[in-house]
């Protein structure tokens, strides 16, 4: 099963601080806390990231999610598609590609499948609540040997949403900071790791 969607949100670096700090503000509790753990995958030469676009699966409560995120003049275009614990197993190990519309999309890209290899993993524990007709997301991310926090601001429409985050920041005194994506982050640390 395959779906797109157009991804228009809002990122701020936080310390541990501010997260606990909107961590309480917002009363969130145990057990909205989940984990969800994303594999990140690019040919050797970064041919994706060169793109400005990211390969990742998502496993969340034993599931599997195969998304390729391209940008778009406004936000990200998203494509997600449902793969088995077996697809998993035989991307991870650089064995096959799972068919469909993401297959489909890196092929049209003059990109061949097999050169896709995996590259690690972050894991991150989060909790979504509504927020002003968008969706709070609150990340502690882990992740090679770093560990960071974020606040995400989903939203449909990028001036009202991006009026309501900076409103929000302003509240509770957290300074505006620059959060590239989760991707960029972690092959930002893996680079440093190699480089070592």
């Amino acid at each position: 099963m395959t779906d797109q969607q157009i991804e228009i949100e809002f990122k701020n670096m936080l310390t541990q601080e501010e997260y606990k700090l909107l961590i309480n503000a917002f009363h969130i509790s145990e057990h909205q806390l989940v984990e969800q753990e994303n594999f990140y995958f690019d040919t050797r030469q970064f041919s994706l990231k060169k793109r400005n676009s990211a390969l990742r699966v998502r496993k969340k409560e034993g599931k599997y999610e195969l998304t390729l995120k391209e940008p778009l003049q406004v936000g990200l275009l998203e494509t997600n598609q449902t793969i088995t614990e077996k697809d998993m197993t035989m991307l991870l190990e650089n064995i096959s590609f799972p068919d469909g519309k993401i297959k489909e999309t890196i092929e049209r890209w003059n990109l061949s499948p097999k050169q896709i290899m995996f590259f690690g993993s972050l894991k991150t524990i989060r909790a979504e609540i509504t927020y002003k007709g968008g969706i709070l997301v609150f990340d502690h991310n882990y992740y090679l040997n770093k560990e960071d926090f974020e606040l995400e601001y989903e939203v449909e429409n990028y001036h009202e949403g991006k009026k309501i985050f900076e409103s929000l920041l302003n509240e509770f005194n957290i300074p505006l900071r620059r959060a590239d994506n989760k991707i960029v982050r972690f092959y930002r640390e893996k680079i440093k790791c190699i480089e070592g």
